[in-house]
């Protein structure tokens, strides 16, 4: 139903006249045919609606769907709380008010009842937002993007070298301008009382407080702790010995605080690892005596734990420390720390060496690397032809030893063992033969373990951890044979 507010005037009623007959038809038609067209709202001339109240219509679904099967690009209007006015041509989501300005001429349009009642304040926010970020049309971006491509492409841009990574002048000295000098920030940050410092200044800091009569206990904790940190890198743990602070780690090594003791040798131990240069120094400095005297004193495990490691981190990768350890008696200090080892932590950390080191010098006369690519390889080799490990191990008992480990109830501990006395057998076949006992825990332990195999296989897992120890127990009991 449409209510029209009646203007003073007669000449203002012949107007209004023709215009509510048109929109009374238009409304009989829409209620007969069942048909949800738009009811429109009549705006008299001075601006204000007809009556008190109004009557907004509703864009129906058969409006949408006209609009919608257009096969051009709609422009599709979005309203919101307040009355806009809508612009030719222009399409209306579904429930939208619409109402008819008659001192203009336009249909202005806003949001119906159904769409304000799950309007949330979110879609407002977005709304709002939307309308302050600029808008571009989808001409002014292809432009924009065929612009960019004419800019990158040497053909298209002569003046673009691709030899010169910025030819442009100018941007590189607006570019130089953002960045200020390392001296000028270390200016700044030191009227600010921040100290910037690197890796090397940083080292220094700590060894001269770590020579440092003043230090306590607590505080050389601390320091060798962050020196730890530091050496992981090969730079700055060669940086560490060019300094002259290997030899007071080596120092520590001799305290009689096992705590400084434990952290001296991690620190030793992180600064050689996988590092030709401070495992020379290391050598020269005399660290292999003062790692094997350590082990021989009494030391609490935590202590000796951390020696192995420094030991087996001087003595990796590295034939020249490898030969002197076995000539000044290496092999004989780990075996009786093996035999006073009871809880066989050591023991395995003992045996995990052996192996390595083992197996280390297999593969170096395995490997078919040609002399003129590796200049070194040939001196390598001639090196490590020095080192007679496997037959050191039998003389000093090792062909006895380490068959001892398989006694453990770890799992760990007895795959290191099989894979050492298989790595031993060529020096120590004949002793395994004399130990009938040996055999005996073999054939046991493969029965075991077949069985945790077969348990596993019922679960449905296969190539576990456990087969690969039976494969293990069988290469060893067929060199056994």
């Amino acid at each position: 139903m449409v209510r029209v507010s009646r203007p003073p005037g007669a000449a203002r009623c012949r107007l209004l006249l023709p215009v509510l007959v048109l929109l009374l038809c238009g409304h009989i038609a829409a209620v007969a045919g069942h048909k949800s067209g738009s009811a429109l709202t009549v705006v008299n001339t001075d601006g204000g609606v007809g009556g008190d109240e109004e009557e907004e219509g509703t864009v129906g679904d058969e409006e949408e769907e006209e609009t919608v099967g257009a096969d051009e690009d709609l422009d599709v209007f979005q309203p919101t709380e307040q009355w806009q006015t809508l612009k030719p041509g222009q399409a209306l989501p579904a429930g939208s008010h619409v109402r008819l300005n008659l001192q203009t001429g336009q249909r202005e349009v806003k949001l119906g009842e159904e769409q304000l009642k799950y309007r949330t304040p979110e879609h407002r926010e977005k709304e709002e937002e939307e309308e302050s970020r600029p808008s571009f049309s989808p001409d002014e971006l292809k432009r924009a993007m065929k612009r960019m491509k004419e800019d990158l492409d040497p053909d298209l841009n002569p003046d673009l070298n691709p030899a010169d990574p910025d030819p442009n002048p100018d941007h590189q000295d607006s570019a130089a301008s953002r960045f200020r000098p390392l001296e000028e920030l270390k200016q700044d940050m030191a009227e600010l009382d921040l100290l910037v410092e690197t890796d090397v200044q940083i080292m220094g800091r700590l060894l001269q407080q770590l020579n440092g009569s003043a230090a306590t206990t607590e505080q050389r904790l601390s320091l060798l702790l962050e020196l730890e940190y530091l050496v992981h890198q090969v730079d700055n743990a060669q940086t560490l010995c060019s300094m002259g602070g290997l030899d007071l780690i080596l120092g520590g090594l001799n305290s009689s605080d096992f705590r400084l003791q434990e952290s001296s040798a991690f620190v030793l131990g992180s600064a050689l690892s996988s590092n030709p240069v401070v495992q020379v120094k290391a050598v020269e400095s005399g660290a292999l005596q003062t790692l094997l005297t350590t082990l021989v004193t009494a030391q609490p495990l935590h202590v000796k734990k951390k020696v192995l490691f420094a030991l087996a981190a001087l003595l990796r990768q590295f034939p020249y420390a490898q030969q002197h350890f076995v000539s000044h008696g290496g092999l004989q200090v780990l075996a009786e720390l093996f035999q006073q080892d009871g809880g066989g932590i050591l023991r395995t950390r003992i045996v995990t060496m052996l192996y390595d080191l083992i197996t280390e010098k297999e593969l170096m006369f395995q490997a078919g690397l040609d002399p003129v690519t590796d200049p070194a390889h040939e001196e390598r080799r001639r090196q490590y032809s020095r080192v007679s490990l496997q037959g050191e191990l039998g003389e000093k008992g090792w062909c006895s030893l380490v068959p001892q480990l398989l006694q453990s109830s770890e799992h760990d501990h007895r795959e290191k063992a099989l894979r050492a006395l298989i790595a031993m057998a060529p020096a120590c076949s004949d002793q395994y033969r004399l130990q009938p006992w040996l055999l005996d825990s073999l054939l046991a332990l493969r029965l075991q373990y077949q069985d945790l195999v077969h348990s596993e296989m019922i679960l449905g897992e296969e190539n576990s951890y456990f087969s690969e120890i039976v494969e293990l127990i069988d290469t060893l009991h067929v060199k056994l044979r």
